[in-house]
């Protein structure tokens, strides 16, 4: 990419680049981008993750427990099981401190 991009070079564009490479073209600034301000060393070797990975909110159990639940009948006064109405009773029956719908919704779907 940035042999292509050089000005003794062949001097592509951006938007060159970017089809030759099969990427965005603000992926083709962002590299230039971090040659001129940092070097050749930081743009070509990724640095690595200060923090490891989010450690996942439900384990086996706890998605076992969400499964049951939604298969089983929702409380009183409700038609029906919600994402956010399955999250509030995580949280209720202290399966897990806190949760979010979307992560309610992300573990439904994974095993289903």
């Amino acid at each position: 990419m940035l042999l292509k991009a050089d000005a003794d070079g062949p001097a592509w564009d951006d938007a060159k680049i970017s089809e030759a490479v099969g990427c965005r073209r603000q992926t083709v600034e962002n590299v230039r981008q971090a040659f001129v301000l940092e070097g050749v060393e930081v743009t070509l070797v990724r640095k690595k993750r200060e923090a490891g990975p989010t450690p996942k909110l439900l384990d086996g159990t706890a998605e076992a427990k969400l499964i049951a639940m939604r298969l089983g009948k929702p409380p009183v006064g409700f038609g029906r099981w919600t994402l956010r109405l399955l999250a509030g009773q995580l949280v209720e029956l202290e399966i897990v401190e806190s949760i979010s719908p979307e992560t309610v919704r992300q573990t439904l779907k994974k095993t289903a």
